[in-house]
């Protein structure tokens, strides 16, 4: 029996995703759990899984297109298979992935494709996956580009030569298409700013002897814990005292996370993306630091599975390394709490009626209030500065930096 391959949606968030290459070509031999084709989601780039074995009788979306989620790109059948029903039957959606799913593979959708079919030669312009991403964010067909790369590959610069601005140039500049990332940042802070009533606390942190501490944990170690690090061991331990922060609202109760995910957000190119530390509660810091260290490169690289940037029950954020003083940030459902974190500055400090030099930071903690209220909110603050300021409690009782 005939497969549907469809673009998958894999995350709450995807609506679109753009298909940056096929890896088989029409009348190629498919195995299940094979990839089929590279795709770019509103977070990472990865592998479309083949759902079932056969041959790949029709490929209906050209590399670079973009296709919303759910669309029907290519079918999956048998050599001698009529595949029409396919290509035409209403069959009902599928769901995404259990838990995000880990490998997008074909799921049967509703409805015929929204592209017209195209040949083998036309969906195989050879061109970088680069290339082929500012290709179809600005609208331009890889047929027309001359590539400049190893025989005649099309690669980033031949796109950005090609003198086709993406969109109409206005008089006081030009407009630049969303990526598939900044896409879904205007939806999910646009879908949590305006509905999710937010208070803001802020607090001054004393960084010396957290910063003492993470120097001797350096000299004696091979690993070398971040100050983010630090954040997230801190956090941590702040909501194991304080789980009434570890919430969501969600309607008609509010959910208290058995675990907790602690969410680190990271900058890249054309947005911003959180990967999610598991169960920080009980990790150790060499444990936090060795994970974040992974997870932090592999976003960076967009290789991060969907399950490795969803399902955060609190964030950081941490601007520190920009020189920015201070800030807020805005929360992300189902995160009722979310901490902002600036640079660690020399300022002016009174102590015992003398002023001497020290070191500061602050921090924000961004709330729901529908689930929770000052009082929660600065209960949890206050611990987490004190453990900061208290650095050992980072470390095992029995155990020194």
């Amino acid at each position: 029996m005939a497969s549907r391959i469809v673009m998958p949606k894999l995350t709450d968030t995807m609506e679109e995703g753009v298909l940056l290459a096929w890896k088989k070509r029409e009348g190629d031999q498919v195995q299940a759990g094979e990839a089929l084709a590279e795709i770019e989601t509103d977070k990472a780039i990865m592998d479309l899984e083949a759902f079932a074995s056969g041959i790949l009788r029709k490929i209906l979306v050209r590399d670079g297109a973009t296709v919303m989620s759910g669309t029907l790109i290519g079918i999956i059948g048998e050599a001698d298979e009529d595949i029409t029903s396919a290509l035409t039957d209403q069959i009902t959606a599928a769901p995404s992935p259990p838990g995000g799913g880990t490998r997008p593979s074909a799921f049967p959708i509703v409805g015929p494709a929204s592209t017209s079919p195209r040949s083998p030669e036309e969906t195989h312009v050879p061109a970088s996956p680069r290339a082929k991403a500012l290709a179809a964010a600005r609208g331009i067909d890889l047929a027309t580009v001359i590539g400049t790369g190893p025989g005649g590959r099309i690669v980033e610069e031949d796109i950005v030569k090609a003198g086709m601005p993406p969109t109409q140039t206005l008089s006081v500049g030009t407009d630049q298409p969303l990526s598939q990332m900044r896409k879904a940042i205007a939806r999910t802070t646009t879908q949590s700013k305006a509905p999710v009533p937010h208070f803001y606390l802020t607090s001054e942190i004393d960084t010396e002897s957290a910063e003492q501490f993470r120097d001797q944990y350096k000299f004696n170690r091979t690993t070398h814990p971040s100050v983010t690090d630090l954040l997230i061991k801190a956090a941590a331990i702040a909501l194991t005292r304080h789980p009434e922060i570890n919430v969501s609202f969600m309607g008609n109760a509010i959910r208290r996370h058995a675990t907790i995910d602690i969410g680190i957000a990271v900058g890249i190119d054309d947005g911003l993306i959180t990967p999610v530390l598991r169960n920080c509660g009980v990790k150790s810091l060499d444990d936090i630091s060795a994970e974040s260290r992974a997870l932090i490169d592999r976003a960076r690289t967009k290789r991060l599975q969907p399950q490795e940037y969803t399902g955060a029950t609190f964030s950081i954020s941490n601007l520190g390394m920009f020189d920015v003083e201070n800030f807020i940030a805005v929360l992300i459902p189902p995160q009722a709490a979310s901490i902002a974190v600036g640079s660690i500055r020399d300022v002016a400090v009174v102590k015992e009626g003398t002023v001497k030099v020290g070191r500061r930071m602050k921090v924000t903690l961004s709330c729901d209030h529908r689930a929770l209220d000052g009082v929660q909110g600065a209960g949890f603050l206050k611990e987490f500065k004190r453990i900061l300021e208290h650095p050992t409690e980072l470390l095992p009782s029995k155990e020194t930096p």
